[in-house]
């Protein structure tokens, strides 16, 4: 039989650590809890205050059964399943199954419903951006603009038998979408999200361009369908044209006959694809990591509310992204 050495024996005794458990360990890690805490409390404990019978769950335990959800894109009754299944889950929320039980789906969906009704995932997502601004992840110089399709059923089973009223459908090159759309601002420096609005899917992209961008920035960026952006600025000076950098129409560049001026037009819309890409990054996490890829609730309000979770928290994986990119870069 084949002898291995004490060294070689503790090393095949190391517990192996998953993905998820370091995912969770560095979403914990960054999360700034405290500040959460304190800017959810007044909403979150203000009806329990001198009443008698059991306090609510601690706000800091119920928002990690709630990033949880977020992350994984669980329904409610899947998640509280998917905890007692889950070692790592169990271990993020702190909770030892010998002496007490999971928090149950009906209060996660109280939960929820109170950070609907007193706008405090806005609240959350502002918080974390403030946290993530003071480790200098916001330039605060120029935004990228853009928005995605989010499916929603377009069933009619229901008493009204009709599609959800607040969601419309849209065209995208030959193809129908019923549903919302996300609109997003992006820092241009660091990809992180700093503006949040939703619409119904018939929206035009350029037209919510105002809400999306912050007074400070310098410039711009969008795909084709911003040109014309400075008009939904407010900007009508020859100032707003160099501040907003709209990709051309391909159309309009394959009408063009060969020329210099042809090759650095080619060359300066290359490099603004360049700085745009940035903006699919929080596409990319919400839709492919956290699974984000239909409308869950009716009406806007309840989706918006989600949205501003989901971008927190992509914020979060993005900029824990950004600190082992520059902890790479400083050991090199």
């Amino acid at each position: 039989m084949k002898q291995i050495s004490f060294a070689q024996a503790e090393h095949q005794n190391k517990k192996k650590v998953t993905r998820r458990e370091r995912f969770l360990a560095q979403m914990d890690a960054l999360m700034p809890w405290q500040r959460l805490i304190e800017a959810l409390s007044p909403s979150y404990f203000h009806k329990s205050a001198g009443k008698r019978g059991r306090p609510p769950i601690g706000l800091e335990r119920i928002l990690r059964v709630y990033f949880l959800q977020q992350w994984y894109g669980l329904a409610d009754e899947a998640l509280e399943d998917a905890i007692y299944d889950s070692q790592a889950m169990r271990d993020l929320i702190g909770i030892d199954l010998a002496i007490e039980s999971v928090p149950d789906a009906t209060t996660l969906l109280h939960f929820r419903h109170r950070l609907e009704k007193h706008a405090l995932t806005q609240r959350i997502f502002e918080e974390i951006n403030t946290s993530l601004a003071e480790l200098g992840l916001f330039m605060r110089e120029d935004t990228i603009v853009d928005a995605t399709i989010v499916s929603a059923a377009p069933f009619t089973k229901n008493k009204a038998r009709q599609r959800d009223p607040e969601k419309k459908q849209t065209r995208k090159g030959n193809q129908w979408f019923f549903g919302m759309k996300a609109h997003i601002g992006v820092d241009a420096v660091t990809g992180l999200t700093h503006s949040v609005v939703a619409t119904s899917a018939n929206v035009v992209d350029v037209t919510m361009a105002g809400h999306l961008v912050r007074e400070e920035d310098k410039r711009i960026y969008g795909d084709a369908g911003y040109l014309g952006v400075a008009k939904y600025l407010g900007e009508d000076t020859q100032d707003s044209e160099t501040r907003c950098c709209a990709a051309v129409r391909r159309g309009a560049i394959k009408k063009m006959e060969d020329s210099r001026k042809k090759t650095l037009l080619l060359a300066l819309e290359k490099t603004k694809a360049s700085i745009r890409a940035k903006v699919e990054h929080p596409f990319h996490v919400i839709k492919n990591l956290f699974g984000y890829r239909k409308v869950r609730y009716k009406g806007l309000t309840r989706n918006q509310a989600q949205l501003f979770s989901l971008f927190a928290l992509t914020n979060l994986v993005l900029a824990g992204r950004c600190q082992k990119h520059a902890h790479g870069v400083s050991r090199s």
